[in-house]
């Protein structure tokens, strides 16, 4: 008796080079069996690379990868159990659904009884069971969506790749999908890779997620973890809204300390955890919309204070969005912050009005700037 493998897909310090130009430099993860993970980063950063290396249509130039334990290195993409979503879909015009749908099942050798059976159930999962018989050119973007996994999902892969499946959508149609590619998930229980520069993607339906940059993984952790304890600078400007300071430590003991910033402006902060920040280091800060507190000067001194950073300015522009919506201050240094505020109509905040910016020194991320940055 074989144990089953407690990872469906296993990246060992995987690279790959182009010339003189390094791709993917040295990435391991691994993926527990019947997970949604995502791998999120800028365009250009190596990570639709990585993923062809995954399926097989680039060789690596070093490291191993590993499905449910076995090395696929050197096995065609054909001869691998992964298969593929492209952002185009590449469904066939000239079959009907259930003859997308049922393709590899051929191509595989399936015969019709165990095809019509294995296409019907697949139809009922993905909530589509009566449009068998329709043509590819009459479904919606929704749909055509769900067809393309299905044409997969038959052939019960282990890995199911999907390379920004949502990219050629509209926008209120993408934000459905997304629900519909997690439940979907769930549905089938099988391991999903999802590649993607949209951070919303990647946090509304991953279980984990990989920021990449510059062909490395700069952390791996759930949605929350990245947002609310980024481990690196780039993580924490990339991964939701931040306002970002350049400054100098002036004072440090170890669990905190002062900043000077580039416009000369004084501001505490609470080191991240495992992170040392020396005084005299050159650092970056960032801090959060939401946790920026925006009052009026006038009320400012009977105000409530979150006591640690405080910082004036002029409300240059709203961004009205309902009860969640957020004021662009413009400080004496010219610097535009970004301060979430909740708007009821009664006495609200407007353009023009004299503000005081409060937040928190443990609301304040800072990072040891990297050489070069």
């Amino acid at each position: 008796m074989t144990d089953t493998p407690a990872y469906d897909l296993e990246c060992l310090d995987i690279a790959k080079n182009f010339g003189p130009v390094r791709a993917v430099k040295g990435v391991s993860f691994n993926i527990p069996s019947g997970s949604f993970f995502s791998i999120l980063g800028p365009s250009g950063c190596g990570k639709t690379t990585l993923m062809r290396m995954i399926a097989g249509f680039e060789d690596p130039s070093a490291g191993d990868i590993r499905i449910k334990g076995k090395s696929v290195l050197g096995t065609p993409p054909n001869r691998r159990n992964v298969k593929m979503v492209f952002q185009h879909l590449a469904l066939f015009p000239m079959m009907n659904v259930y003859e997308n749908i049922a393709y590899g099942l051929r191509c595989a050798g399936a015969g019709n009884a165990d095809i019509k059976r294995k296409v019907q159930d697949v139809l009922e999962r993905i909530a589509l069971p009566d449009v068998a018989e329709r043509e590819i050119h009459q479904l919606s973007g929704g749909q055509k969506q769900r067809i393309a996994i299905a044409r997969c999902m038959v052939l019960d892969p282990d890995v199911l790749l999907l390379d920004e499946p949502l990219g050629a959508l509209d926008l209120k149609l993408r934000e459905a999908m997304k629900i519909e590619l997690k439940l979907l998930q769930h549905q089938f229980n099988t391991t999903f890779v999802y590649i993607t520069h949209d951070q919303s993607e990647a946090l509304v339906m991953s279980d984990h997620v990989a920021i990449m940059n510059q062909g490395i993984f700069e952390q791996i952790g759930t949605p929350q973890e990245l947002y609310h304890q980024p481990s690196t600078a780039f993580v924490a400007g990339f991964v939701g809204d931040s306002n970002r300071w350049t400054g100098i430590v002036r004072s440090a003991d170890g669990t905190g300390g002062k900043v000077e910033t580039d416009q000369g402006l004084p501001m505490t902060f609470n080191a991240a955890d495992g992170q040392a920040v020396p005084e005299g280091a050159k650092v970056e800060i960032f801090v959060r919309p939401e946790f920026i507190r925006t009052v009026r000067v006038s009320e400012a001194d009977q105000s409530r204070t979150d006591g640690d950073n405080q910082m004036d300015g002029v409300i240059d522009s709203l961004l009205f969005n309902g009860a969640n919506s957020r004021v662009l201050v413009r400080t004496g240094s010219g610097e535009l912050v970004e301060s979430d505020v909740t708007l009821t109509g009664d006495n609200d905040l407007r353009p023009g009005e004299a503000v005081r910016l409060m937040w928190s020194a443990r609301q304040a991320m800072c990072f040891t700037r990297r050489e070069g940055a």
